[in-house]
């Protein structure tokens, strides 16, 4: 995986842009037998509940698994399926399955407002900028991506409504935010290539690095034959000698940061995204590292990084089918699920504030009927060591 990841571009929207190259690898998950919109998560029979407390009617909007997005939404099943089976106190969970369109989800949306107490989902960006702009939120949703919204239109998002999708951007910003507290005096490259995810992440970046009083300069690498361009890498280490910046910021993928790390040396302070790591927890050989980013930077999901975390420990990791690599973005996913279903679950008890030790991060929830909705993910800042990230002893 390290040695470049492709981005398909069916997923290219999902997840908010993480990067990484997709394929089904999870065994299937627990599920009955689904018909087309209306589809029960399981098949036990109702549990008790008590006269006074009706059980809460809970959706789970995804594409069907026949469609193009059927990968992605087999890991959010699975990991939404595996957080009910250990909290599902008078819960009724339904799997609401849709076509790949957006009038699709969107009408799958409606209909499930209807008839639901709590909705997750919709998965891709498109259909959750689709139900913002639709101005028909009235239940509690748990949008599984961030929207594509011009500018500040991202800050006023229906009260209903909390995106909490994998976002590469808030990473970026996060890293932002780390660097501001450790950076040596000078500017900072940040460093991408033409792909879509990369230049937002600069871009987020480089907003947050400014409003922190740092100067940062943009710098684009093209990629002729899917690898960083060697005059390209010539110039930059040529730049670097010259202009003697405090730090690169890489919105760059594993196999990437491997070329541009030996092109500049190792002495420049490095750091990244969660797309610099392209390993899980349960991979298989304990000989899969990379020794070449050893001393980079980053951010990822505890759910990557920390097999001791409580909150990891609790939860299976999905096995795969013999022979496949563990895909990084498909866990990342299984994670969101997981964590998805835990915030609505908060909301189901009528918790409008809360925080929770999440799998993809230290979660900090509000949804007030009737305010404002608020959410923040803070993921796990980790350094390479002997070919490995593993999180860092100090955490901002």
């Amino acid at each position: 995986m390290f040695t470049g990841f492709k981005k398909m571009a069916a997923l290219a929207g999902l997840a908010g842009g993480l990067g990484g190259f997709w394929m089904p690898v999870w065994a299937a998950a627990p599920t009955a037998d689904s018909v087309p919109l209306l589809a029960q998560a399981e098949t036990n029979a109702p549990q008790a509940t008590s006269p006074e407390s009706a059980p809460v009617r809970m959706a789970l909007l995804l594409p069907n698994r026949g469609g193009m997005f059927g990968a992605a939404a087999d890991a959010v099943r699975s990991g939404v399926l595996a957080a009910y089976s250990r909290q599902k106190e008078n819960i009724q969970l339904v799997v609401v399955e849709t076509g790949d369109s957006v009038p699709d989800m969107q009408r799958a949306y409606d209909d499930a407002s209807a008839k639901f107490d709590i909705l997750i989902g919709p998965l891709s960006r498109s259909a959750v900028t689709s139900v913002i702009q639709s101005g028909r939120v009235a239940k509690p949703t748990i949008a599984l991506a961030q929207p594509d919204l011009p500018g500040e239109a991202e800050a006023q998002l229906p009260p209903m409504m909390l995106t909490v999708g994998l976002s590469i951007d808030d990473e970026a910003r996060q890293v932002a935010n780390w660097v501001e507290k450790e950076k040596a005096p000078g500017k900072i490259f940040a460093i991408s290539t033409a792909v879509a995810w990369q230049k937002r992440a600069v871009r987020s970046f480089q907003a947050r690095a400014r409003q922190l009083g740092l100067q940062v300069d943009t710098l684009e690498l093209s990629t002729p034959g899917n690898a960083l361009s060697a005059p390209g890498l010539a110039q930059l280490a040529k730049r670097i000698e010259q202009e003697k910046p405090a730090l690169i910021f890489a919105a760059l993928d594993a196999g990437q940061a491997v070329q541009l790390r030996s092109a500049v040396g190792t002495e420049l302070p490095f750091y990244g995204t969660s797309q610099i790591n392209p390993f899980t927890l349960n991979r298989d050989n304990p000989n899969d590292k990379i020794p070449e980013l050893d001393g980079v930077k980053l951010i990822d999901l505890p759910w990557q990084l920390e097999p001791d975390n409580v909150a990891v420990a609790r939860y299976p990791h999905p096995a795969g089918n013999d022979g496949d690599r563990p895909n990084p973005d498909l866990a990342r996913l299984y994670a969101l699920g997981i964590d998805a279903y835990r915030i609505a679950y908060g909301i189901s008890r009528q918790q409008s504030g809360f925080d929770l030790d999440g799998v993809t991060g230290r979660l900090n929830v509000n949804m007030a009927r009737g305010g404002s909705t608020y959410f923040q993910r803070q993921e796990t800042q980790a350094v390479y060591q002997d070919g490995l990230p593993v999180p860092t002893a100090d955490q901002y």
